[in-house]
């Protein structure tokens, strides 16, 4: 007999749920696709006792309020995240983005252009004609892991890291893209540099970017 594709038991194929410790449980979807989606409904829509959520590379880490169940949060989540795929077809709703201006003049640029196997100009409006989003912040305060799959960027790290990235760096690895918040050690490919300021204990926020936040990069016009 077929198998209700919106039926509870496909779902829970979809997103497995562990619990992790005492107080917080794993959400990891089957199909990576599907992450950005959870991440996004559990900060729009709040689910009664969660305290935090925690997103990786392929995973969020939910904590639990003091005094939750684990078993009915995670009765909860499953009811929460079979909204996720109703609306996924819908149309996006306005969120706001966050515009970084990039003097693309890094010192792997031309390598890295040629790794790809396309030109500086090419590797420059693939780059700034996408819409990037924030995955999840990882390695140091403010860096954010930006994915764009369909920007096609992706490149391996170097073999042998840099002893010291400058702040601002605009880079490539792996997939992601990202900004270097604070000079520090670092193995991603360089293209650019920007002045805005990721990292910022004076403002409200000190983050300027967080899990779900969407990036456009914009190409400085030279002064030369």
């Amino acid at each position: 007999m077929a198998v209700d594709p919106s039926s509870d038991a496909v779902h829970e194929a979809r997103v497995m749920i562990r619990q992790a410790g005492d107080r917080a449980l794993l959400v990891e979807p089957s199909d990576r696709a599907e992450l950005a989606g959870v991440i996004d409904y559990l900060r729009d829509e709040p689910v009664a006792g969660v305290s935090d959520i925690l997103p990786a590379a392929r995973t969020v880490l939910i904590t639990l309020r003091p005094g939750v169940d684990a078993a009915v949060l995670t009765r909860r989540l499953r009811t929460a995240f079979s909204a996720v795929s109703e609306r996924a077809g819908g149309d996006a709703k306005d969120v706001a983005l966050v515009e970084i201006p990039v003097r693309y003049d890094g010192v792997d640029l031309a390598e890295t252009a040629a790794l790809l196997g396309i030109s500086e100009p090419e590797l420059i409006a693939r780059h700034t004609g996408a819409q990037w989003r924030c995955a999840f912040i990882g390695f140091a305060p403010g860096f954010g892991y930006l994915e764009a799959p369909g920007a096609q960027l992706t490149v391996p790290r170097h073999e042998q890291s840099r002893t010291a990235v400058p702040a601002g760096a605009v880079a490539l690895a792996g997939g992601y893209s990202a900004v270097y918040p604070r000079s520090s050690p670092g193995g991603w490919r360089i293209i650019g540099r920007t002045t805005a300021t990721l990292w910022d204990l004076d403002r409200r926020e000190p983050a300027l970017l967080r899990p779900g936040t969407r990036v456009r990069f914009t190409a400085e016009k030279s002064t030369a």
